[in-house]
């Protein structure tokens, strides 16, 4: 088992970084926030007690060392990358810059006095496959985004072992939550179905796994303090089901009588039609288990989406 006394973190606004942030801090943890400049979530890290913020661009996470002056840290948790959505998934420029931004925050960890250092790999990493994702599953990833994070996996790896520090490399899948973006799917169909609105989808038949925020945070901090070194571990649920069921739920939880458009969307190319994580080995080094069921976390989802509303 390593010791964390203080961790950085980069990407802390999102659902896994919040939540991330928050599971650290709950162990008494210092954590140091690694935010964008002029991050318009910025604030809600101010909700949190031992959490310092830094803004710092991802192309100066070299200059980090120099900003903290004296500080060490134990941990470092690199979830920020750019170009995640849209057309920047396919930007191959972007997405060779965020290679380089990853191993630059190796460099910067190992200044730092880190021992581990915790990626945030993807499962498009693994292109698409028919049966659960182990760490094991060959990857033939399709898009840039999939191929920079399978490459930044790789070098990064590769960089620990040159720095002597311990590196730990989540696959991770779908996570949902508070502080989730506007655009994911979830979060947009809450947002429609609170309106009264009608939320077109495909038919729903895709096997989806989702794992809550809370539980993909703590499954973070026991790869830190537990994980094997040069690991690689889909993050996941362990469960999967069709994804109208979700829709559905998130619908019953709302108001059972909204209608729902499934089938009026149709599939994108490519489609990954099943996307399930085989938990055993994150399960076997870490004792990780999940412990939000879909119906609890998404009531706690809604709940804060009514409470901030566009934030």
């Amino acid at each position: 088992m390593r010791e964390l006394h203080a961790a950085i973190v980069t990407g802390p606004t999102g659902a896994i970084g919040y939540a991330l942030c928050k599971r650290l801090v709950g162990e008494g943890i210092k954590v140091v926030a690694i935010v964008h400049p002029g991050s318009q979530r910025l604030k809600s890290l101010g909700e949190l007690d031992r959490v310092q913020t830094m803004a710092c661009d991802l192309a100066e996470l070299a200059t980090l060392p120099a900003r903290l002056g004296n500080m060490a840290a134990d941990a470092f948790f690199h979830l920020a990358w750019a170009g995640t959505t849209g057309a920047g998934r396919n930007d191959m420029s972007r997405q060779v810059d965020n290679i380089r931004y990853t191993l630059d925050a190796c460099k910067a960890a190992k200044e730092l006095g880190c021992s581990v250092f915790v990626g945030a790999g993807s499962q498009a990493e693994y292109g698409r496959h028919d049966e659960a994702l182990t760490p094991h599953t060959p990857c033939f990833p399709e898009s840039g985004y999939g191929m920079a994070k399978l490459c930044a996996g790789q070098m990064s790896r590769a960089v620990c072992k040159e720095l002597g520090m311990d590196h730990i490399w989540p696959r991770i899948l779908s996570v949902y939550g508070p502080h989730d973006g506007k655009g994911a799917m979830i979060p947009s169909v809450i947002r429609k179905l609170l309106a009264g609105e009608k939320p077109s989808m495909t038919p729903g038949t895709q096997i989806w796994d989702y794992l809550y925020a809370d539980d993909a945070a703590e499954a973070l901090l026991r790869m830190a303090l537990f994980g094997k070194d040069g690991a690689i571990y889909p993050l996941g649920s362990g469960t999967a089901r069709p994804l109208r069921q979700y829709v559905e739920a998130i619908r019953d939880a709302i108001d059972p009588a909204l209608p729902v458009g499934f089938g009026e969307m149709a599939f994108a190319p490519g489609q990954v039609m099943r996307l399930e994580a085989d938990i055993s080995a994150l399960s076997a080094d870490t004792g990780f288990a999940p412990k939000v069921d879909f119906e609890s976390g998404i009531r706690q989802t809604i709940e804060w989406i009514k409470e901030h509303g566009n934030e």
